[in-house]
């Protein structure tokens, strides 16, 4: 419900909209009650859609008619800046004196904190409260009135520009419906924003069509049936290679530090893996159709040998090894199967990653199998199956050369487990890197990508910040929740007494929803492996945006950053006057770094405060010149400035932030900003700040993702995402 006028036209189709909703929401009796009423505003707390019906229901019946509801919400809608204050003033007003004194306020705070699912103290609830009181109560005399309340709020120009009842969606008619427009994916921004993604497809495409009709066309004299199946194979010979070459981690990260980086998309290697192994699917369906028709075309000429012996005997001129080209094919097409089947996204974000990891280790049969299956395979897979094995044997040797030690657990708010792992020796990596980890006393085969939280200038050890999401995850987590592992079966002396050994800890400190342990826990590591985050420093202006525990790549890159800033900061022997150098240099070209944080609520900020706290203390003596750094915090459960459920609350922590110089919901320096970004707004003050070209870089959910990318293709910016 916006201030806004409306014309003729919508105030009609408004008032059938709100009639029609009326209706659904009144039912027979055409009276809406308050258990009505408080289902259909979608409020979390029931105090303030008690305080809503009491001031619809204008005639006191206990129930709102339509004519009550249209004369409320008429007033909402079309009434002046005054009536809506008014408004918002009677809501405040509990007991309906005319006036609103301190417990009242209180009151109305504290279910403001409530429906935006904030928890502070009672000592921090009495100090909002004191300063929305003292700086409204203009006169000292005690309560607040109604021209006091007005006068408050015209410092807040922001509020009044959309007063609104927020998540009431039943009292708004829906948008209306789009003009079909061109689609976006045929727009030269994107275009433009795609250009080297879009021109390797367009390559991998050319080429496929290439091999295939070069193969189809020199056995065409085979029959039809023959040509698409031999066009196929010779698709298949390079795409099962190339699903290799996706898949080269090391050699792909040594290619991010070369020019070559910015020609091809190197950061879209695991969605090309993808779609290169859904072509390989595609392909094999198509090239086992194609021979079972050709084999039941010999079969209907022979006359004396069935379909089925042709597929499942070897026969001399079948190819293949041995002549056993249909049994490894129809084996090579149940493995594709079965492995496309749980690679699947429901089946890895479901807590079950083992089957997806075993299921995917088939590629070695799979490969074995081509080599039998397929007279040329081997030509193409010499040389990208020799640099796999290489990087194989690589891993194998690094990982087992001599196992680490995770030295410290620290378990934070939100089930996120912190480990601190001992650096080995020559161990390089640059911020953003990822690597694999392994505890055999979790689960003794698997290994899991994290991105490695500390910054490369700490020296002796490694920091990892795991999310409890799926089933080892939470496993790590409860494993370091007990003092001793629980053990589900009797084990062997010697077993137990090295197991016993192995997880030894000491239980250092536990705050309230921290706990912090010394501890001793053999692990391996498996990396570094690049992501695009390596491009931060060749950034001008980067844009990096995290949300929920997608801050992890950037909490090393914001410790790299600070770590080069002390690196260049001087002082003067006199006066101790203190300066920082142009930080611009071959390895890093920042002017400017925004950071944007969104968690949904406040307890996911906690696990990170610590880390910002610090690099705010930085900044608090960055040079006149403006901050280097600007973090932005968002918190989506919290209600918007403009929501009279949140109005006091959100004035209130203005208030006090402005008066302590910190906010009080994390404790940092930077407000935190209730709901969600406004992209248009975020991106256009970055573009008026012209601190040169604009990099966008994110790691979140993918939904999130598609939203920002198509903000940064309307302002021009370059945008990258995190992939494992």
């Amino acid at each position: 419900m916006g201030s806004c006028t409306m014309s003729t036209a919508e105030d009609a189709e408004w008032l059938r909209w709100v009639t029609k909703q009326f209706g659904s929401i009144a039912g027979e009796d055409k009276e809406i009650d308050l258990e009505e009423f408080k289902t259909a505003l979608q409020v979390k707390e029931s105090f303030f859609a008690e305080r809503f019906f009491a001031l619809f229901d204008s005639d006191g019946s206990g129930t709102i008619s339509l004519e009550e509801l249209l004369k409320a919400l008429s007033l909402l809608v079309h009434g002046n800046e005054t009536d809506k204050l008014r408004f918002l003033f009677q809501v405040y007003d509990v007991d309906g004196s005319g006036s609103i004194d301190p417990d009242e306020l209180r009151v109305v705070l504290r279910w403001c904190l409530r429906e935006s699912a904030i928890a502070l103290p009672e000592e921090r609830l009495g100090d909002l409260t004191l300063a929305l009181f003292e700086a409204a109560d203009k006169d000292h005399s005690g309560s607040i009135t109604f021209k006091e309340l007005k006068e408050e709020l015209e410092g807040f120009p922001e509020v009044m520009e959309n007063l609104t009842i927020s998540a009431a969606s039943w009292l708004k008619p829906p948008p209306p419906t789009e003009r079909s427009r061109r689609p976006h994916y045929l727009t030269r921004v994107y275009w433009h924003n795609h250009r080297s993604k879009l021109a390797c497809l367009g390559g991998y495409a050319g080429l496929n069509l290439l091999l295939f009709a070069l193969a189809a066309l020199q056995h065409a004299s085979l029959g039809g049936w023959m040509a698409v199946a031999r066009g196929c194979g010779q698709c298949l010979n390079f795409n099962c290679a190339f699903l290799a070459v996706l898949m080269l981690r090391r050699c792909l990260t040594w290619l991010r530090a070369t020019p070559i980086a910015k020609v091809l998309p190197l950061d879209q290697h695991v969605v090309f893996h993808q779609l290169v192994g859904y072509v390989v699917l595609a392909l094999a369906a198509v090239h086992t159709g194609a021979h079972i028709a050709n084999f039941s075309r010999l079969a209907r000429q022979d006359g004396h040998h069935a379909l089925a012996e042709y597929l499942l005997s070897a026969r001399p001129g079948v190819g293949g090894l041995g002549s056993t080209a249909s049994q490894t094919g129809l084996a090579l097409q149940g493995l594709l199967a079965a492995m496309l089947a749980f690679s699947s996204p429901c089946v890895r974000r479901s807590g079950h990653f083992e089957v997806f990891y075993w299921t995917h280790l088939s590629y070695i049969s799979i490969w074995t199998l081509l080599i039998l299956h397929g007279p040329h395979f081997w030509k193409w897979f010499v040389v990208p199956g020799c640099l796999f094995v290489l990087e194989k044997v690589v891993g194998l040797a690094w990982r087992h050369a001599g196992g680490l030690r995770i030295v410290e657990v620290n378990l934070l708010p939100s089930k996120v487990t912190h480990l601190v792992i001992e650096r080995p020796q020559f161990f390089h990596y640059k911020p953003g890197d990822y690597v694999y980890l392994n505890i055999p006393a979790i689960a003794t085969y698997e290994w899991h990508p994290f991105t490695i939280s500390s910054a490369p200038e700490q020296q002796e050890t490694l920091w990892l910040h795991i999310r409890s999401l799926g089933q080892w995850t939470n496993k790590l987590y409860e494993y370091f929740q007990q003092p001793e592992s629980p053990s589900p079966e009797p084990k062997p002396l010697s077993r137990s007494l090295r197991e016993k050994r192995c997880r030894h800890w000491v239980q250092v400190s536990t705050g309230l929803g921290e706990t912090h342990r010394l501890c001793s826990i053999k692990c391996y590591i498996d990396g570094p492996y690049g992501t695009p985050t390596r491009r931060i420093f060749t950034s001008e202006h980067a844009v990096l945006i995290g949300a929920g525990i997608g801050i992890t790549p950037f909490a090393s890159i914001l410790q790299s950053i600070m770590y080069r800033y002390r690196r260049r900061k001087q002082s003067c022997p006199s006066c101790h006057y203190s300066w920082c150098e142009d930080l611009r240099d071959e390895e890093m070209m920042l002017r400017k770094v925004d950071f944007i944080w969104i968690n949904r609520d406040q307890k996911h900020f906690e696990w990170f405060v610590s880390l910002l706290t610090k690099l705010e203390m930085e900044q608090a003596e960055q040079e006149p010149g403006g901050r280097f750094l600007e973090m932005h915090m968002y918190m989506t459960s919290a209600l918007s400035k403009n929501d009279m459920k949140a109005i006091g609350l959100q004035m209130a922590l203005d208030l006090l932030a402005a008066k302590e110089q910190r906010d009080s919901i994390t404790g940092l320096r930077t407000r935190t900003q209730p709901g969600r970004p406004d992209w248009s707004k975020v991106f256009g003050k970055v573009a008026e700040e012209k601190k040169g070209k604009v990099q966008v870089f994110f790691c979140g959910s993918p939904a999130l993702a598609k939203v920002i990318r198509a903000h940064c293709e309307h302002f021009g910016f370059r945008f990258f995402k995190e992939n494992f």
